[in-house]
């Protein structure tokens, strides 16, 4: 389950936790700066190790986790949640994250022309008929 010496490159790491998609995505994102290994800025090839912590961010998300397993390999989701522990407070901070977003209005958007039902829908949101 662990490299040499219980040590993992941070890229691969991230990509079998399911952090990221691809290798190539945690390595870019490492790179640009949206992981952060013990609150320092690293490069991909970085290795870390059990017990330590890391700041990732995904969009508009932050996970503040700490390391718990190295795995070589990607596995389901179950299994790569037992890779890491994520903080209280990180948590918290998602979930208050999350419901800011889904009580703000979505925004109307149609493709193209509107249909007959659309321009009914947008009539009736201008306060028409």
């Amino acid at each position: 389950m662990t490299g040499d010496n219980g040590k993992m490159r941070i890229d691969k790491w991230l990509w079998a936790a399911r952090f990221f998609k691809t290798r190539s995505l945690a390595a870019d994102a490492v790179e640009n700066g949206r992981v952060l290994v013990n609150a320092a800025r690293v490069k991909p090839a970085k290795t870390v190790g059990v017990g330590d912590g890391l700041d990732i961010r995904l969009g508009q998300y932050r996970f503040m986790v700490e390391v718990l397993a190295l795995s070589a390999r990607r596995g389901g989701a179950s299994e790569a949640q037992k890779l890491y522990r994520e903080s209280e407070a990180s948590r918290m901070q998602r979930e208050v994250l999350a419901a800011q977003i889904r009580a703000q209005p979505q925004p109307f958007h149609f493709k193209g022309r509107p249909t007959k039902r659309d321009r009914r829908e947008i009539e009736r949101l201008k306060g028409g008929e």
